[in-house]
């Protein structure tokens, strides 16, 4: 290995990406606007959700569960009569419709149990699932408070506070933003060093390397550390520019060990695209392969939802996909602000990831050349 040749090489690599505006704007689109949309734009699972309420009782209590309603989980409630419910409903214009009988309050201070019929939308499954559960929650403390300031002693004898650590306002854009980074380098990654290959093949400029005194190990090498920084690059940017400027999402752990993850998650998923670059044989066949790669990995890595939800057979799979160690990671590093010593699991699963994607990748160009020669 000559560590010249590997350098002109990668100049070359960062000189003809500079020529290919496609790839330019996809760089940048990809670690600006995509990842602040992907945090805002897309509302949280309950965010103003519709809500009306049919109070046919008119009471002090019955007020003050409809007042408690309020965005930005729910609307305003809309109060509508009882014949007006499925007409709304079947025209799409509530999520939930809360029925309170009459004489409720009366018969909750005389120790009756009214029953309160909740109706709800299913066809709008996030909303429907998470918000039965609040409206519950909503209308179970309201009717508690209520008996606490009417009746001596009704009021339980013990209260439970809620501590959210790491994400004490709740805020799904902290999440959404900094797992939209990951999965941009993810596939970032992929798809320049994949489209570098192809890119050659297509340009006919793959037989001018042979014909010099290079080795495959070399033009590999010199491919994965260019598009690797790159993405680094492009990645540090974000984090500063993107998370913490603009969305105000604070990063508790050190800046230096995550860009150290993910430049070893680039290794890896880098040697990856490299795969794919050699087994497709045009940019669209490339594409679709990348697709069918990334989507799994991408959903199933747990960015998207809890690794502990899914199946345990998926989540062994998954043990062997770059990013999933990558996830747990930047997940503990800027989150929980946690250290090397938390991490470094994750730091030798990727070095042996990437050191087997890496040689399978190698073996497969080596063969790929050897069919072009």
């Amino acid at each position: 290995m000559r560590p010249a040749n590997i350098f002109h090489l990668g100049i070359k690599e960062l000189r003809s990406l500079m020529r290919d505006p496609v790839m330019i704007v996809l760089i940048v689109y990809a670690f600006s606007l995509s990842i602040y949309s992907s945090a805002t734009a897309v509302p949280e699972t309950l965010h103003k959700a519709p809500i009306a309420v049919i109070d046919e009782d008119r009471s002090q209590l019955s007020m003050r569960i409809r007042d408690a309603f309020y965005p930005p989980l729910f609307s305003k409630p809309e109060l509508i009569s009882h014949s007006e419910m499925d007409s709304r409903m079947n025209a799409g214009l509530d999520t939930f419709a809360l029925d309170i009988p009459p004489d409720f309050q009366h018969d909750v201070l005389a120790g009756r149990t009214p029953s309160i019929q909740l109706n709800v939308d299913a066809t709008r499954m996030s909303q429907a699932l998470v918000g039965s559960g609040y409206v519950q929650d909503i209308v179970s403390r309201e009717i508690s408070d209520f008996l606490h300031n009417n009746q001596a002693g009704t009021a339980p004898n013990v209260d439970l506070v809620m501590r959210a650590r790491f994400n004490p306002n709740l805020n799904r854009i902290w999440f959404g933003g900094a797992m939209a980074l990951i999965n941009e380098i993810t596939m970032l990654a992929v798809i320049l060093t994949g489209a570098a290959l192809i890119r050659e093949r297509e340009h006919g400029t793959v037989e001018h390397l042979l014909v010099m005194p290079i080795t495959p190990f070399e033009i590999m090498l010199s491919k994965l550390w260019a598009m690797t920084l790159v993405v680094l690059a492009a990645s540090a940017c974000a984090l500063f520019v993107v998370i913490r400027w603009a969305l105000k999402i604070p990063i508790e752990g050190s800046v230096i060990l995550f860009m150290a993850g993910a430049a070893l998650d680039l290794f890896a998923t880098t040697s990856l695209g490299f795969f794919l670059g050699t087994t497709a044989r045009s940019m669209p066949q490339f594409g679709l392969l990348a697709i069918l790669v990334l989507l799994p990995m991408q959903i199933l890595s747990g960015a998207s939802s809890p690794r502990e939800s899914m199946p345990p057979f998926v989540q062994k799979i998954m043990l062997v996909a770059p990013n999933t160690h990558f996830v747990m990671l930047a997940q503990a590093i800027l989150f929980r602000g946690a250290g090397f010593l938390t991490v470094w699991p994750n730091f030798a699963a990727l070095i042996l990831i990437g050191a087997i994607l890496f040689a399978i990748s190698l073996g497969r160009f080596r063969k790929t050349i050897g069919q072009m020669a």
